[in-house]
């Protein structure tokens, strides 16, 4: 174990997370008099609006995710650890981060915890082994390899049945995340792979996008999601609403009609899109600072951002719950800069008694369908179709980090919506198993799993390995 040296002449700011809310919260405090240290669990800044992207082959993931030293390198007074935050002491001022073998005790005078949000299954977490996420890298790529990896093995049976559930994608979520994922796979299918194959044709892939809701992006409603479903519609996409998911295995999914009839619709690659959980962290914030939690594991603050009873604690993003507020980058970004702000004050001499309230201001939000068509809404400002296009490419490219992420993404953008081609187009057997390799591994260290019942021997050696890029043959037949 390692200790990050406590005696400093400086105030000690302590930011747990690389997103939005992190990164903008630390780069807030560069001319400020504190030294700054950033923890995240993985080494890049996710531009997580742009993930699906990465996975339907349009942007590599260098251009969404650069390295988080990198774009902090001449902030003298910050630094990166990287590490996965185990255990917040708000008494003792400790947050005590993990990185393989080696644990780290960070000290510090004031916290902004912005460790975001995961999926969130609604209590069916073994769904995620049939249906991952869309919340990091590991998951775009993965994602990548089983819809490719769908159509070579359709191209390689030839059975009927076998190949309509090959080419039959389902995206579980209506909502931005999902009605982008689900418009790029249609679009993958019907132009970029057209005439690809010599034994199906991708064109004819069914691409469904399944909710419980009444409407695609509800949070948008009434004429923006009318045209939603209507451009999707014409890319070929089925929407089937108002359709509760209540089984997930290898070969398909069990729907929960409105009038309570089930039915089972088979499919290969699904995605998960239809909720999110904060991360675990907010329950300990909660128990130590006597602050609520909501049904998503948000952490209840005050209106300054700050735990009661711990003014020097924040908590952004999606993490916290506040005025009912939208978990989009925005919020996180506001939320980050508002948090560096108020530890300045601090040091200062302001009274934390005496801060003003956090106000966040709208900006809008977006949702891109397909190319040359999207929905945004600023305030009651409502616009789509082309000119929703160009607003969201602008937008989008102004908050990318770096000038060489903004020059190669606009590279890859111009190719892929004014062509066929799309240069990101690879993917391997070990994008694909590596999540369930990894999850099996952890779970037999920990004891969690009894000898055999990984697929590892009777002396539980695995017998595939999990840096291996093989996988038991009844996961290949059903992994995609």
């Amino acid at each position: 174990m390692s200790v990050q040296p406590g005696e400093s002449r400086r105030h000690r700011v302590v930011v747990i997370g690389s997103g939005f809310g992190g990164l903008f919260g630390t780069q807030a405090l560069r001319r400020a008099d504190v030294e700054v240290t950033l923890i995240g669990r993985t080494t890049h800044h996710l531009f997580q609006p742009l993930l699906y992207q990465v996975a339907t082959g349009i942007l590599s993931v260098g251009d969404i995710a650069p390295a988080t030293r990198m774009v902090l390198r001449k902030q003298k007074n910050a630094q990166v650890l990287l590490g996965e935050v185990e255990t917040i002491d708000l008494e003792k001022k400790t947050v005590t981060s993990r990185f393989l073998e080696r644990q780290t005790v960070t000290e510090f005078d004031s916290l902004i915890v912005a460790a975001g949000a995961g999926p969130s299954y609604f209590g069916n977490d073994h769904f995620a082994e049939f249906a991952p996420g869309m919340k990091t890298i590991d998951d775009a790529l993965e994602l990548r390899g089983r819809i490719l990896g769908a159509f070579e093995q359709a191209e390689l049976s030839d059975d009927h049945d076998e190949r309509s559930r090959l080419l039959t994608f389902v995206v579980v979520g209506a909502g931005p995340t999902g009605v982008e994922l689900a418009g790029q796979i249609a679009e993958l299918s019907r132009r970029t792979l057209k005439d690809a194959f010599r034994h199906i044709d991708s064109t004819e892939a069914r691409v469904v996008l399944l909710d419980g809701a009444s409407e695609v992006l509800p949070v948008y409603g009434g004429k923006l999601s009318r045209k939603t479903r209507k451009t999707l519609e014409r890319l070929g996409v089925e929407i089937q609403l108002n359709a509760m998911v209540t089984g997930v295995d290898a070969e398909g999914l069990t729907v929960k009609e409105k009038d309570g009839t089930e039915r089972r619709l088979e499919s290969q690659c699904k995605v998960w899109s239809a909720g999110v959980a904060a991360s675990p962290l907010g329950k300990q914030l909660a128990e130590q600072s006597g602050a609520g939690i909501d049904r998503a594991g948000r952490v209840e603050v005050l209106p300054d951002l700050s735990l009661p009873g711990y003014p020097n604690v924040f908590v952004i993003g999606d993490m916290m719950s506040l005025d009912k507020l939208p978990g989009l980058a925005q919020v996180a970004m506001q939320g980050g800069k508002y948090a560096a702000r108020q530890i300045i004050s601090s040091i200062e001499g302001q009274d934390p008694a005496q801060r003003p309230p956090f106000k966040y201001f709208d900006k809008g939000s977006m949702a891109t369908i397909s190319r040359f068509s999207a929905v945004a809404k600023v305030g009651k400002l409502e616009i789509s179709g082309f000119l929703g296009w160009i607003a969201w490419l602008f937008i989008h490219l102004l908050y990318l980090v770096g000038f060489s992420s903004k020059l190669s993404t606009l590279l890859s953008w111009t190719q892929a919506f004014f062509s066929s081609g799309r240069n990101e187009m690879a993917a391997t057997e070990q994008q694909v198993f590596a999540r369930i390799a990894i999850e099996r591994l952890r779970a037999h260290t920990d004891g969690e799993l009894t000898p055999g019942a990984d697929g590892s021997g009777a002396d539980g050696s695995a017998a595939n390995g999990a840096g291996a890029n093989t996988a038991p043959a009844a996961d290949r037949k059903t992994a995609g």
